[in-house]
């Protein structure tokens, strides 16, 4: 999808989205896949769409917030170390920049991100 022109809207849990399989480097287990939509760009912040079918993968993050619209998981914040995060609809998380976490997604999991 190509960016939002102003006025435009997108129904954001049932946009379409191109799944590829991740590094083999950062799946932890299983074979998930991810799938990111870039929405358009404010003063330089992205704001998009990203999806994560079921398994596990270690990731390091941008900064961001985001807010997940279906599915379930869980985040493990390996570096620097904190409590795990179990997430579901209606969550919302914010990463650092070269935050080391593991997502452990149970149901495919979609979010809203502002990076």
């Amino acid at each position: 999808m190509s960016a939002l022109a102003a006025g435009a809207g997108v129904d954001a849990a049932a946009l379409p989205l191109a799944h590829a399989p991740l590094p083999a480097s950062d799946v932890v287990s299983g074979s998930p896949t991810t799938a990111t939509a870039a929405l358009g760009e404010i003063r330089g912040v992205e704001v998009g769409v990203w999806e994560m079918t079921p398994g596990t993968a270690s990731d390091t993050e941008a900064d961001e917030i985001f807010v997940v619209l279906s599915g379930r998981g869980r985040i493990d914040f390996v570096d620097p170390a904190a409590p795990s995060m179990e997430v579901g609809p209606g969550s919302i998380v914010r990463l650092a920049e070269g935050q080391r976490t593991v997502w452990t997604v149970t149901e495919t999991l979609r979010k809203v991100y502002i990076a």
